[in-house]
């Protein structure tokens, strides 16, 4: 490097902390065209820019108001009555599982099933079966049958208080 770009450098720093300076006491016009005058030609643009005084933070905080956002409820029950703000969310597809039971079992039993085996289960015949939503409880039902295919009559529907603990 030059003596001619060290002196550069050495303008560019002065520049800075005159501008500083200038900030400190309240004269913004001052820091204002020192900053001016430190980006013109033969300055540098990577320089970093001034905060402003620290004045203009405390008013700017006290002009600062709450954020305010439109409701989100919907007005009546199901799909239909969703808020427009709402229904680009409807047709996000979600994965619905009916859980019959479960067991746990050794590899060595696993692979003595075969046609016909039988597979004890932990819950008893009658017990509501669970339904899960993207794997979380969301309710529990008995099962039926509609137009020959099994489906689920919704008995117990988990709280919303409860299925915000289960995303913990």
């Amino acid at each position: 490097m030059g003596e001619e770009s060290v002196s550069q450098k050495e303008r560019e720093i002065a520049a800075m902390m005159e501008a500083e300076a200038a900030k400190a006491q309240g004269n913004a016009a001052q820091a204002a065209a020192q900053t001016e005058a430190q980006q013109k030609p033969g300055g540098t643009d990577a320089a970093p820019k001034p905060s402003p005084p620290r004045d203009a933070k405390k008013a700017a905080a006290e002009q600062a108001k709450p954020a305010t956002f439109s409701g989100l409820e919907a007005k009546g029950s199901g799909p239909a009555a969703a808020s427009p703000n709402l229904e680009f969310i409807l047709d996000i597809p979600l994965q619905v599982t009916v859980e019959l039971g479960r067991t746990r079992m050794l590899i060595h039993d696993l692979l003595q099933l075969g046609q016909g085996s039988v597979i004890e289960l932990e819950k008893l015949a009658g017990e509501p079966m669970e339904v899960y939503v993207n794997d979380k409880l969301v309710a529990r039902g008995e099962v039926v049958v509609v137009n020959e295919k099994f489906g689920v009559r919704l008995t117990d529907v988990v709280s919303p208080v409860e299925r915000i603990k289960q995303l913990g």
